[in-house]
């Protein structure tokens, strides 16, 4: 075989490769071997020799210098003038996509036979809609084809029926017992889940080049007759296709190395003549340009294509299902089922906030016309998820307060001064706003519904003090639940040691423990002294909620790190008294909008203040070759009389990650490093009883290294501990590691935060780098928040929120819009009763089946 040679790199081919290295964010891969080898190439042209000389040395250059090399030779190409548009060298739109029709024909990729670029990220990803476009003039000679549809859904086929959407996905044409077994691994039961198993990506496929202008190591779409096509078997035992395409233009050969048991049924449809579209990259192939392993689709008589020529979805796939039967069984459930979807958003909330009618953004979603269209589509229905969660939010926060009346504890005259006074420290502002704000619910007679959250020792135990305070001056009891027990035993004391400073204006809390480590004596006398009002506070973890516990005028119910809580916990906490107040209690720093999603139904209050006093702990990030001097520091510390903790990322060794794991490197620790020193271990999958146990002696100076994983995320105040050592620190999020610095510097001693990280690449030094630099966990919250997305941030499972497909937490203007929306609707319509609302109302009870009451 042999390809017409199309290597001459003329002006209009090298700003071709200069706009695709643009494109590419500079990073020297537009062309084989570089714009430093393209710049030795083309040298001796005199006409050229100043493009030359601005990409000499390009390889070697920064990024902001690269920038200005490539605007420099663009520069210098302009000067050159342009090429005739009859040259046969534009670029051109692709055959356009008329009405839909069922997608099972037109495809060349066997149907079992795996299409080795349909996973493969082979064409310039589609993001927001914002990267710009190449321009798409028609060919000299083409036609550009009837306009493009202009966003809305085509019509359906004439004589396709509609299948309901409720209905099993099998009831789809073409879908068989054993598809639809395998879209049911995807969670795709029914034909609306098909409709809505949105893309992950999108891969632009959708500006075709002539032949002659196809650029070696670029991406590229070209639409080409087969000449000939023919299978081979290769030394390896392999099957082998290799065909020979070309248009007016030019040949070009294409080879699939991996057709596999599927190269024969391919090699038969490439028949002579048969118009085809190859999308993939050019490789030089003994020294011609060749398509490797492309995406193959055959021309169909509308001109509709699904897997090439256009911006193509790349969906979530599983074993035996891959992206190009998926594609077309989404193609299938448009055709058959989207007349039947009805908008869930009425007119005025889609003109008030420019939002697509729901059908043209599903159709989008899935095949849009343009990166701006994916973009409409997008934001339309990232809009509709966090909408029900804002409707949801607010619904569970009426149902909650309608008809349900709390005890009212208004601030009897001079309380606040008096406690203020007795405190042996002052307030910051934000404690002080925050009690008001906490005082303020709990005058009135509807329950409060409060999440207070600040950073690592921002003082929120005063403040639930304050509140539980309140509620005893009115002979009303108050439960404080924590989730572990050396927690609850560090509340019990904090608030034992300052209610027992003496009555505060006459009222002086009791306050009793109850845990499960308790003997039977003490619990019995706890669980006496609840039930006939002889204790006002009770400070506990999970057996607050056991069944023999009851309370003689429970009014105030407060939930320390309530993440960590599942919902059936928080809600048996609340019907132990007729209604009570709640107050949400967490030390993670949440980002505003995961408080808007996460914590839709409470209020909110904010500290974000340290008291005055606390130290700032001293950060630093090394790297692993600088692990003996890490350790031989903390050494000097802890012979000095302080404490450390090492954190380590895992439990036990995992071939996935390689991470130090706690109990190995104990182990280690204590025979090579420090066998002179008492150390302690503690990991997630020891008893409670244990982990209590060991908290403990480290509490007691007994440990002086406390080797640990994750679980001390959340701890007891141990002022002696000066230093913390965070191996692996790479591996974990920005505001968890804020999280393993706040164990230290909760005393005088100035206290160290050493971020150790497994890896010495930029990137893990960048990111360690913001948590050594900044100190505030909420921008740090958010920083994360960005980066990691929710589910890895807080734990979907632990939020409560049901599964985001495209909304994204981090996009604050939309969801501000959409709870804008929530509001105007939920104000004129609480039940969503009206017969406008009625779709409305249908999803959100569909939305929240999947999730579960996040406070």
């Amino acid at each position: 075989m042999s390809a017409q040679p199309s290597a001459e790199l003329t002006p209009e081919r090298l700003r071709r490769i200069l706009a695709l290295e643009q494109r590419q964010g500079y990073r020297d891969r537009a062309v084989l071997g570089g714009l430093e080898r393209l710049a030795q190439q083309i040298a001796a042209s005199a006409a050229l020799r100043s493009v030359s000389d601005a990409l000499r040395g390009y390889d070697g250059a920064p990024e902001d210098e690269r920038t200005a090399r490539v605007e420099r030779a663009l520069r210098a190409l302009a000067l050159l003038g342009t090429p005739s548009s009859s040259s046969g060298s534009a670029k051109q739109s692709a055959p356009p996509r008329a009405r839909p029709a069922e997608a099972s024909a037109g495809h060349t990729s066997p149907p079992h036979s795996p299409s080795p670029h349909a996973e493969r990220g082979t064409g310039a990803e589609v993001g927001d809609g914002t990267r710009p476009r190449p321009a798409a003039p028609a060919a000299a000679g083409r036609s550009a084809g009837p306009p493009a549809r202009g966003g809305h859904p085509a019509p359906r086929r004439p004589g396709s029926s509609t299948v309901a959407l409720d209905a099993p996905v099998a009831a789809l044409p073409t879908i068989k017992g054993a598809t639809a077994t395998k879209l049911q691994r995807l969670g795709v039961r029914t034909v609306e889940d098909l409709l809505r198993h949105y893309p992950r990506r999108h891969e632009d496929f959708s500006v075709c080049s002539p032949v002659h202008d196809l650029v070696p190591g670029a991406t590229e779409t070209v639409i080409a007759t087969v000449w000939e096509a023919r299978q081979r078997r290769a030394r390896s035992g392999l099957s082998v296709v290799e065909a020979l395409l070309g248009d007016d233009t030019g040949n070009i050969e294409a080879v699939w190395f991996r057709a596999g048991a599927g190269g024969e049924y391919l090699a038969r449809r490439l028949t002579s003549g048969t118009r085809v579209a190859l999308s993939g990259e050019v490789s030089l192939r003994l020294g011609r340009p060749t398509f490797i392993d492309p995406i193959c689709e055959v021309l169909r008589a509308d001109g509709e294509l699904l897997h090439t020529g256009r911006i193509v979805p790349i969906y979530p796939a599983t074993e035996g299902l891959l992206n190009e039967r998926i594609r077309q069984l989404v193609r299938i459930a448009l055709d058959r089922a989207l007349p039947l979807v009805e908008d869930c958003l009425p007119a005025w909330v889609r003109e008030r906030w420019g939002l697509l009618d729901e059908r043209t953004a599903l159709w989008q979603i899935h095949f849009p016309d343009s990166p701006t269209q994916l973009a409409a589509a997008r934001r339309r229905l990232a809009f509709d998820e966090l909408l029900l969660i804002q409707l949801g939010a607010l619904g569970r926060r009426a149902a909650y307060r309608a008809g349900q009346r709390s005890l009212a504890l208004p601030a009897p005259q001079g309380l606040y001064e008096a406690f203020l006074a007795a405190l042996p420290f002052r307030l910051t502002a934000a404690q002080e706003q925050a009690i008001a704000e906490i005082w303020a619910d709990l005058a009135q007679p509807e329950p409060m519904a409060r999440l207070l959250q600040g950073d690592v020792g921002s003082g929120k135990t005063v403040v639930a003090a304050a509140a539980a305070l309140l509620a005893t001056a009115h002979g009303a009891q108050a439960a404080i639940m924590a989730p572990t027990e050396i927690l609850a035993e560090q509340h019990f004391q904090t608030l034992g040691a300052l209610f027992g400073r003496g009555p505060v204006a006459g009222v002086q809390p009791r306050v009793g423990l109850l845990t499960g480590g308790l003997r039977r004596r003490e619990r019995r006398a706890a669980l006496e002294g609840l039930a006939e009002g002889r204790l006002d506070v009770a400070i506990g973890t999970h057996a607050l909620i056991e069944e023999p516990v009851s309370f003689a005028r429970l009014a105030l119910t407060v939930v320390d790190e309530q993440h960590r809580f599942g919902v059936m916990q928080r809600a048996a906490l609340r019907v132990k008294g007729l209604h009570p107040h709640l107050l949400v209690m967490t030390a993670t720093p949440i980002p505003r909008s995961l408080a808007l999603t996460i914590y839709g139904d409470l209020d909110v209050s904010v500290l974000g203040e340290l008291p005055p006093g606390r130290q700032r702990v001293a950060t630093r990030h090394v790297g692993p070759d600088d692990r003996g001097r890490a350790y031989a520091w903390l050494r000097r510390r802890v012979e000095a009389g302080e404490q450390a903790y090492i954190i380590c990322p895992l439990v036990e060794e995992s071939e996935r990650v390689e991470a130090r794991a706690a109990v190995a490197e104990f182990e280690r620790l204590q025979r090579d490093v420090f066998p002179d020193l008492r150390l302690g271990l503690l990991h997630g999958r020891m008893r409670s009883a244990e982990k209590e146990a060991v908290m403990r002696a480290f509490r007691a100076g007994e440990i002086q290294i406390l080797v640990s994983t994750a679980v001390v995320e959340v701890g007891v105040d141990v002022p002696n501990a000066t230093v913390v050592l965070i191996e692996g620190a790479d591996r974990f999020g920005l505001a968890q590691l804020h999280q393993f610095r706040g164990r230290v510097g909760r005393g005088e001693k100035q206290s160290y935060c050493i971020l150790l990280a497994e890896s010495a690449g930029a990137p893990a030094s960048e990111r360690l780098e913001i948590v050594a630099k900044n100190h505030d966990g909420f921008a740090l919250a958010e920083e994360d928040l960005r980066l990691r997305g929710p589910g890895e941030f807080f734990g979907t499972r632990q939020s409560g929120l049901p599964d985001l497909r495209l909304a994204q937490l981090s996009d604050v203007a939309l969801l501000e819009e959409a709870r804008a929306a929530a509001r105007e609707l939920f104000a004129a319509d609480p039940a969503l009763s009206a017969p406008e609302h009625g779709a409305l109302a249908a999803r959100v009870a569909r939305f929240w089946a999947s999730g579960g009451e996040p406070s």
